[in-house]
């Protein structure tokens, strides 16, 4: 299946500022609300049902006997018009 980028954003953030937008997609998450993603004239309105899919992936980009490059992602998933997935996995925990 094709994909199609509807918004990308990427820019060097302080962690309190990057735990401050990840608060407000909880706090919109939580009350329901949709969740609209904006940066310079570019923008994007999603509305995830009740029970989207939350993956969470950390990841090491690199060559095996040297440094590389570490990424920890956190993505929603939903299908267009329908009400989540099922459950893939056991319970996440994050300490």
């Amino acid at each position: 299946m094709p994909e199609e980028v509807l918004f990308k954003s990427e820019s060097d953030q302080s962690r309190a500022e990057i735990a401050s937008l990840l608060r407000r997609v909880a706090d919109n998450l939580e009350d329901g609300e949709a969740i609209t993603l904006k940066a310079g004239s570019e923008s994007v309105t999603l509305e995830p049902p009740a029970r989207p899919t939350f993956e969470v992936k950390a990841e090491r980009e690199g060559p095996a006997d040297a440094p590389g490059e570490l990424s920890v992602e956190f993505e929603l998933e939903w299908d267009e018009g329908g009400e989540g997935n099922e459950d893939g996995g056991g319970p996440l925990e994050i300490e």
